[in-house]
């Protein structure tokens, strides 16, 4: 089934204009999505905790900067951008309070809304508005010209008007200019989880670590590993991104791309592709989202372990020693 697509030419600007907009939390998206609203001529202002080591770069930014309860008394539309982890706290205590009927309530991920985890009143639109990208490359392509996709979503039509208010939206941080995309608050997160996990780091982080053990347990010097399984992935993504997998097997050298064909179904294979599916049936009935709440309620343990365990693996440290030979990558 294709998505539908909209442009500039199906959106309304004046709408996105004429509201009053709180963007809750200035993080990665934060930043790009009140910067760019802001440029688009939009009634912007930024809510943050007291004392947010944010509100002075909002400030320095050109951004109206107030409280978050404060942002969200004051507006008609709240985008909320804080971790996913961290909105339901921030709704009840916050946001709940200063909603009114016929208010809009914005997300740029479906997590907490499609799980349960908040509840809003039936008054109110719930929209969603995510850019297919991460923040810098958000603002960069709307100061370039361009834009990035994004995916819209509606999960509460209370005035009639939510699709219409999301494609403004949209259209206010770029993404109209490339293509605005219509899907549900269910494809948007359990999709966006699923590629997290099975594919762009879950998969793809484990994939490289297990080449480079193999590598490594085989004799090979850690370093030569370290560029055969992580340093050259980055061309390789490249060349796909830019053109397509075809496109990559172009460019590759006919014994590479000999070797894909023969070597990758037995890396990914039908135990691989049992393992995705199993991913995927956690995200759709709720069991990896209650997972993870509980390890946020305590603290992050689980999290904070696995993170401190992936710092100190060997090809972590390779990585540092090598990377600081590349007098071009940024500190």
């Amino acid at each position: 089934m294709a998505i539908e697509i909209v442009y500039e030419k199906d959106v309304d600007p004046s709408i996105i204009q004429s509201k009053k907009i709180a963007i809750i939390g200035y993080g990665s998206q934060g930043h790009a999505h009140a910067l760019n609203l802001k440029d688009s001529g939009c009634d912007v202002r930024v809510g943050l905790r007291e004392g947010s080591s944010s509100w002075a770069k909002a400030e320095e930014a050109g951004l109206k900067v107030t409280t978050m309860d404060q942002a969200a008394k004051e507006a008609d539309l709240i985008m909320i951008l804080v971790p996913d982890e961290k909105q339901p706290a921030v709704y009840e205590e916050f946001i709940a309070p200063n909603l009114n009927a016929g208010d809009t309530l914005a997300f740029a991920h479906g997590f907490n809304i499609h799980y349960g985890y908040i509840v809003p009143p039936a008054d109110v639109d719930v929209i969603m508005c995510a850019p297919k990208g991460p923040g810098h490359i958000v603002r960069r392509q709307f100061t370039e010209g361009s834009g990035v996709p994004d995916l819209i979503c509606v999960h509460q039509d209370a005035s009639g008007h939510a699709w219409d208010t999301a494609k403004s939206y949209a259209w206010g941080v770029g993404g109209a200019r490339t293509g605005i995309m219509l899907g549900t608050f269910a494809q948007e997160t359990e999709e966006d989880l699923f590629g997290e996990q099975a594919v762009l780091c879950g998969g793809c982080v484990e994939l490289v670590k297990a080449g480079f053990d193999t590598l490594v347990e085989g004799g090979y010097p850690p370093e030569l590993a370290y560029f055969e399984v992580y340093h050259e992935l980055k061309m390789i993504v490249d060349l796909m991104y830019e053109s397509g997998i075809s496109f990559m097997n172009y460019s590759i050298s006919n014994t590479a791309e000999y070797g894909e064909y023969y070597a990758g179904p037995k890396v990914i294979n039908d135990e691989s592709r049992a393992a995705m599916k199993l991913i995927l049936e956690r995200i759709q009935n709720g069991e990896f989202a209650k997972e993870f709440v509980e390890d946020c309620n305590n603290d992050h343990k689980w999290l904070l372990e696995q993170r401190e365990a992936c710092d100190n693996l060997l090809i972590e440290q390779t990585g540092k020693k090598i990377r600081s030979m590349f007098t071009w990558i940024k500190k």
